[in-house]
């Protein structure tokens, strides 16, 4: 099982589009809710610990994407299970090219908005990379995380995009469909992985995980 976890707030969310650029951090409510993720996913660790509990259920290792906002994330759940945070390139922000780090409301003006919104499978960012480029990669990702995790559990802290995109993917949910998908900053959305497939356990999880422990 895989719990992918969006990055906490900062301070330029829902503001700017700011992909892979360096220095931009948590802020108050985003550290808080990084707290509050950890507190929930170490509570399905408490539940699932132990010779006779969880079937596995217990996170043996947390992933993160490399830019401050996912690692900063990823401490204090790393904290909170005994564990330490490994950087997973694969788990990285779409790379937005040249629409890095603009004003959303300013790309909303854009003519190219509506293909991102509509038809993201045939889009790629100026001198960036495409949506199917940015879901190949995070599904690929993800699936060597699986096949070195066989049977266990594993945290993989990312971004909002391309967990919509792994998710859509899991689901079979055409990628020009995956904008339909929300993502909140520090949510938690469950993927197991069978020798039948993904299935999609929750999507966008705020509240508490402990349906997990059974699943």
């Amino acid at each position: 099982m895989v719990l992918l976890v969006r990055h906490g707030r900062t301070p330029t969310t829902g503001k700017v589009l700011p992909g892979r650029a360096p220095g931009l951090h948590l802020s108050d409510e985003g550290r808080a809710q990084a707290e509050a993720a950890a507190e929930r996913i170490g509570e399905l660790a408490d539940r699932t610990d132990g010779p006779t509990g969880g079937g596995g259920r217990a996170p043996v290792a947390v992933y993160a994407s490399p830019l401050e906002r996912t690692t900063e994330t990823a401490r204090p759940i790393a904290r909170r299970l005994g564990l330490r945070v490994r950087a997973e390139r694969g788990l990285l922000e779409c790379d937005f090219g040249a629409w890095t780090g603009v004003d959303l409301a300013a790309l909303a003006k854009k003519p190219e908005w509506a293909t991102v919104q509509r038809n993201p499978s045939g889009f790629r960012f100026p001198s960036g990379e495409s949506f199917l480029e940015m879901q190949t990669r995070m599904t690929s990702s993800l699936a060597r995380l699986v096949e070195r995790h066989r049977g266990e559990t594993v945290v993989a802290v990312s971004h909002a995009d391309p967990i919509k995109a792994v998710v859509a993917q899991a689901a079979g949910t055409p990628l020009d469909l995956f904008q339909r998908l929300t993502v909140a900053p520090c949510s938690v959305s469950a993927l197991a992985y069978t020798d039948h497939g993904p299935f999609v356990l929750t999507v966008n999880s705020t509240d508490s995980l402990s349906a997990l422990a059974i699943a």
